[in-house]
């Protein structure tokens, strides 16, 4: 009996301890972070545009991939800069592929049109000797604004899509692992003036891409002398009266328009109109001898 208290008065004893322990280390440094501030290499890569992993500035990826799967990231720019997309893609061991592996990297923008790249290798092929595969795109200069027609680069949120484009059937699902890196070039004080600004950036992002730009604020609805009949959640319930009103007066006015007066109807089909005698004559005719 003795011996349990006194065990149960040292673990009393061991509290303050380690009550001063339990800041110390929650004080210890997020693995999220590396020692120089950059933002720790994704882990992960989404399926779709809508849940491609969102890459923060200057950070980079690095994903375990099953070979055919399509891979996503998202990732913001701004006008002036110049974004460039480079990877590097692991393929299996070369005992365990079939045949050689074409791999294809694209960039959309924020409206999912594909963005033309002005330099790099897009599409790489390794046969079965080839462990590696080099990958990057380097985009047009993001403008400022742009018609819609152009399709130009305008600053908001960028997709960069990784696929294997040409495999052998017995290769699909084999393991690999494909490094990300994306680097801007330059600012917003090397935009080129445009003569017009672009108000928001591109379909703001919904799972991943943060955008860079400042959304503008709504614009207030031009309010007309007419605005108000047509607004309200009883101003239907008037416009339907008022439209069955017209409607049934319309009706009236047609019927007494179009019927025939009274005592005046035609005859019944069929029937002989009646004959005044068998010398009937025309008024201002005379008969023939």
């Amino acid at each position: 009996m003795r011996t349990t208290f006194r065990g149960a008065l040292a673990a009393l004893a061991l509290l303050p301890a380690l009550a001063l322990g339990a800041p110390a280390a929650s004080a210890a440094p997020s693995p999220s972070a590396t020692a120089s501030g950059t933002p720790a290499p994704a882990t992960k890569a989404g399926t779709s545009f809508l849940t491609a992993v969102n890459l923060s500035p200057g950070q980079d990826a690095n994903v375990a991939v099953s070979t055919g799967d399509y891979l996503y990231w998202a990732f913001g720019a701004s006008d002036g800069q110049t974004p460039a997309v480079k990877l590097t893609v692991n393929l299996a061991a070369g005992a365990d592929r079939h045949g050689p592996q074409t791999w294809s990297v694209e960039v959309f923008d924020g409206l999912r049109r594909r963005q033309a790249c002005t330099a790099g290798t897009q599409n790489a092929t390794g046969d079965q000797n080839t462990t590696a595969l080099q990958l990057d795109c380097t985009l047009r200069e993001v403008r400022t604004w742009a018609e819609p027609w152009s399709g130009d680069p305008l600053p908001g949120t960028y997709y960069v899509r990784l696929s294997v484009t040409d495999a052998p059937q017995p290769d699909l699902g084999l393991a690999g692992s494909v490094q990300l890196h994306v680097a801007a070039k330059g600012n917003a004080d090397n935009a080129q003036p445009e003569g017009g600004e672009l108000k928001a950036p591109l379909v703001p992002p919904v799972g991943g891409g943060a955008s860079t730009a400042k959304a503008a604020a709504p614009a207030a609805a031009e309010e007309h002398w007419y605005t108000g009949w047509f607004s309200g959640w009883n101003s239907r319930w008037y416009w339907t009266i008022g439209g069955g009103f017209l409607a049934a007066l319309a009706g009236v006015l047609g019927y007494h328009l179009t019927r025939h007066p009274r005592g005046h109807r035609p005859a019944r089909y069929g029937a002989v109109p009646p004959q005044s005698g068998p010398h009937h004559h025309h008024e201002g005719y005379a008969e023939r001898p």
